[in-house]
């Protein structure tokens, strides 16, 4: 069988052995059966028999499609619903959706979309940040204002919080519950609309009969979520809290079932669905019905909330203007007994820890895991671990822990976190990503989309420039290099999946999986990094251009 040959202006391999440099630059890769068969000169690639050499690229750079190690299928799924963040967004359509800067706006939004559903039908809105409005909190009059009969829910950017409207209160029977944990109230006992973390969401989410993680698994959803990732290089994607429920797990494997979705997907199961036996029965079944483009494997645990969203767990002295410290989305005990049950199993788990308080719980647990069954190469993962101490860190890296930084949360909180939640020093420590490197700790650099964008180019950007979204630059010290940066984005990531023998670098025997771009980051200058364009992807060999309309991927696929 003839292989297919692509000329490159430059292909920047993330292979430790052969990586691009100045006077060595390989200008050609050969895909065959969608994998990676050779990257050299032309000469050393023709030695495989026939080929055809494709010459599309030639003034283009190829890299390692980007491998996005902490995102939800929810980028997918919440675009069904109206925008309401601060910052302005770009949908799947393309179509740019201004930021919201006051709640009189926030109230307009909403009006104008409930002008458009039917009269009993619930409003949802997400993207929601009201760290960026000091002066007051979104309340349910603010929403009452907009629409007091039908249910109104505004989900906030962090997921970790919503805010609703009296008709939603009355609905879910919250009147009569106000003891639930995250249940808030205004100064005189009255609820005030806000729900903090998991047990009190959950309660709108019942009474809706709407389960937003597990909706991540619809095709609807899946083909969403893939047109953002090519139009940003990413050909490797996690949905990082998936409930992995037979109707979503039947849904997914159909969906991945052929070439035309430009995207692999890595689904982690959310521990707190299920007791333990039940979780790890069900993971272990699903890996059973594992392919090359859906891969099942870890387990997400979540710990505590959102800094911004004060519902994250602080050590000592917490939070810097004196906020109550955050919730635990299950007892300590619980989360413990969690992490030991899953890691006796053999299972990776993937752990949500945002204060410094749940990553030492976390490091409890797995160093009592550890010692009561010592497995060599576990990749347990912190995910997000903002302001891991040093101290944290040499001790992850004498357990063989995975750190997953959440950089994009440099630009849109850092601002917030130096001012109000943390403190100047803290702050200087937030996503301490060349400590760790330092340490030899494995990391990576994640999004979290939808609470940021889906942009892997952007995430290196902030883990080089850690410039917050005025323009201050937080914690220099733990700057990377560009090169350091984009390996975060490709290989690394691809180690904390367990996939970094099948995707992550060019180089024989793995998927020819590709990102194609019109500049070259090692060579632009830092600001132009994020705004690189993708000028196509390429997973298991098939070519995704993105020159593409609205319509099926398939009819702009290029074989």
């Amino acid at each position: 069988m003839s292989c297919r040959i692509y000329a490159a202006k430059r292909i920047v391999t993330m292979n430790p052995s052969q990586p691009t440099a100045e006077g060595e630059r390989p200008t050609h890769i050969a895909v065959r059966d969608g994998r990676i068969l050779g990257v050299g000169p032309l000469e050393t690639l023709t030695e495989f028999g026939d080929y055809v050499l494709d010459e599309r690229f030639t003034d283009k750079i190829l890299m390692p499609g980007f491998v996005e190690g902490h995102s939800h299928a929810l980028e997918g799924a919440m675009w069904a619903y109206v925008y309401a963040g601060f910052f302005p967004r770009t949908d799947p359509k393309g179509r740019v959706w201004a930021g919201l800067t006051d709640i009189a706006s926030v109230q307009s939004r909403l009006s104008d979309h409930a002008s458009t559903l039917e009269a009993e039908t619930p409003l949802i809105a997400w993207g929601f940040d009201p760290i960026y409005f000091p002066s007051r909190r979104l309340d349910r009059d603010d929403l009452d204002a907009v629409d007091d009969r039908r249910p109104i829910v505004v989900i906030h950017a962090s997921l970790h919080m919503m805010t609703v409207n009296s008709a939603m209160l009355a609905l879910a029977g919250l009147e009569a519950h106000a003891n639930i944990d995250g249940v808030m109230t205004f100064a005189d006992g009255r609820l005030n609309g806000e729900l903090r973390e998991m047990a009190a969401m959950h309660a709108v989410f019942d009474t809706l009969a709407l389960d937003l993680f597990d909706r991540g698994s619809t095709p609807e959803t899946l083909n969403r979520y893939a047109r953002i990732a090519q139009r940003n290089g990413v050909t490797t994607l996690t949905d990082l809290y998936n409930p992995l429920s037979e109707t979503g797990v039947a849904s997914m494997r159909e969906c991945l079932g052929d070439d035309t979705l430009p995207m692999r997907l890595v689904p982690a199961m959310s521990a707190l669905t299920y007791s333990a036996e039940v979780g790890i029965e069900r993971l272990m079944a699903c890996r059973e019905l594992a392919t090359d483009r859906l891969h099942f494997g870890p387990v997400k645990l979540m710990t505590d909330g959102s800094i911004q969203g004060y519902s994250a767990r602080l050590r000592w002295p917490g939070y810097h203007d004196g906020a109550p410290n955050g919730l635990w989305n299950a007892e300590p005990e619980r989360l413990v007994e969690l992490v030991h049950r899953y890691h006796m199993a053999g299972l990776q788990l993937h752990i949500h820890t945002n204060g410094d308080e749940a990553v030492a719980l976390m490091l409890d647990a797995i160093e009592s895991a550890l010692e009561l069954s010592p497995r060599p190469d576990h990749r347990h993962t912190l995910q997000h671990c903002q302001i891991i101490d040093h101290a944290q860190m040499k001790r992850a890296a004498r357990l063989g822990v995975c750190l997953n930084m959440f950089a994009n949360h440099l630009y849109y909180w850092g601002d917030i976190h130096c001012e109000r939640t943390l403190g100047f020093e803290r702050s200087q420590r937030l996503e301490p990503l060349a400590s760790a490197d330092r340490l030899g700790i494995p990391i990576a650099a994640h999004c979290d989309a939808p609470v940021t964008p889906l942009s892997p180019l952007f995430t290196a950007w902030c883990s080089v420039a850690r410039r917050t979204a005025s323009g201050r630059v937080l914690g220099a010290a733990e700057a990377l290099t560009v090169e350091r940066a984009l390996k975060l984005i490709t290989l690394d990531a691809a180690y904390t999946l367990k996939l970094d023998d099948r995707i992550g670098s060019l180089e024989v025997g793995k998927f020819a999986d590709i990102a194609v771009l019109d500049e070259d980051p090692m060579e632009v200058p830092l600001e132009r990094l994020p705004g690189i364009r993708i000028a196509a992807t390429m997973v298991g060999g098939k070519v995704f251009a993105n020159d593409i309309d609205d319509g099926a991927y398939d009819d702009k696929a290029r074989d």
